[in-house]
């Protein structure tokens, strides 16, 4: 072996992908101490994505004040790129569902403000490419919130400048653009998203998702009006048929405002990682690539990391190895191409000891390191 890539996700609440890729390394060495292992941190776009690709592209987390859904102030981080052209956001981080206690979640009132507030920040300090994950959103409001911290303004029939929150949709009657920051204009962004649905109608961003982040029957209906008739003044506005968009509804219609006001490229999570960080050619020439995140199963070929990693592989001829610390329906994850599918647990432990990082990292190098020894045996006797 002479070059090997770790490339993992990490495996939630216990080890991160720089750590899982550090005690790879340590495997990986004790069997071929010649080779070359080259660290990859990544994710799927979801939790986890700003540290790995911060860390991937020798940068670093940065830390600002923004508003949370309900305009209470929040302190959040994000990463920026070791050139300090590229900003990573969660806009969970800022605008998630979890920031908003059950009891008040409502989408009629939550706004995705602090977003905004972050790609501003960003700005400020000089980024001008933008690489945003938008899942786990507590809003439905098409990213006006977000839009408004950025300069733009939303007016109702009387020229009035209208409020934050989902029930303010139905309202807009036009966009006044005149106060929305220049370096927009030379700003890019590309916004990981998992899901296809329109921005309004039965399986668009109220009926599928507005539920769960607080709405009612009737609140459903009236956001969906709301993204129906906000979508008509995109279209009169802008010519962007934006109900015609897949993805147009991911995160409350988040996915929308992205496209039709900052003009984003919207990819599945795992593509954005990667293309982000010009994996193919880092991978290029390896023997062996190592991948895994905390649970892997028949829903790992649904965008999820490994499975994104696997697809680099194959088009390279470069087998892959799955690690994980839960494993289940190994022949699906065998059909799908992996050389292996590993799980890192020795025994039957409790879930606190298998979260245990400790116990983890040590699992995550034995694991490796026997399988390697396979691997070095059969190339000896070649």
């Amino acid at each position: 072996m002479k070059k090997i890539v770790v490339a993992s996700d990490s495996f939630k609440g216990s080890v991160s992908s720089v750590e899982v890729a550090g005690n790879a390394e340590i495997a990986i060495q004790k069997v071929f101490p010649d080779c070359e292992v080259v660290k990859i941190p990544v994710a799927d776009g979801g939790e986890g994505t700003v540290e790995a690709l911060a860390a991937a592209m020798q940068g670093k987390i940065v830390f600002c004040t923004v508003n949370d859904p309900l305009m209470f102030p929040v302190r959040v981080g994000y990463g920026i790129s070791g050139d300090g052209q590229t900003a990573i956001i969660e806009m969970a981080a800022a605008s998630g569902l979890t920031l908003v206690p059950i009891g008040m979640r409502n989408p009629m009132l939550t706004s995705t403000y602090g977003t905004g507030e972050l790609i501003k920040d960003a700005l400020n300090r000089g980024c001008r490419r933008f690489l945003i994950g938008i899942g786990g959103s507590a809003t439905n409001d098409a990213g006006t919130g977000m839009l408004q911290a950025l300069g733009f303004r939303f007016l109702d029939k009387e020229r009035n400048e209208l409020g934050v929150g989902g029930r303010i949709l139905s309202r807009i009657h036009a966009i006044d653009c005149s106060q929305v920051i220049p370096q927009l204009r030379e700003s890019s962004f590309t916004v990981a998203c998992d899901v296809n649905n329109p921005f309004s109608g039965t399986n668009g961003a109220a009926f599928i998702y507005a539920r769960q982040k607080g709405a009612d029957d009737a609140m459903i209906r009236q956001l969906d009006e709301g993204l129906k008739h906000f979508a008509h003044v995109i279209w009169e506005t802008k010519q962007i048929d934006i109900d015609s968009i897949p993805g147009a509804g991911a995160a409350g219609g988040l996915g929308g405002g992205f496209i039709a006001f900052l003009y984003a490229t919207l990819k599945p999570g795992i593509q954005m990682v990667l293309d982000a960080l010009h994996f193919d050619e880092q991978i290029r020439g390896a023997d062996l690539i190592i991948t895994g995140e905390g649970r892997m199963d028949r829903q790992t070929g649904m965008g999820k990391t490994p499975a994104g990693i696997l697809e680099s592989g194959k088009r390279q001829g470069i087998p892959v190895i799955a690690i994980g610390g839960s494993i289940e329906d190994t022949e699906s994850l065998n059909r799908l191409g992996f050389l292996s599918a590993l799980p890192i647990q020795p025994g039957v432990v409790t879930l606190e000891q298998a979260m245990d990082k400790e116990f983890a990292t040590r699992n995550i190098q034995r694991t490796l390191e026997q399988q390697l020894r396979i691997i070095r045996y059969f190339q000896s006797t070649k």
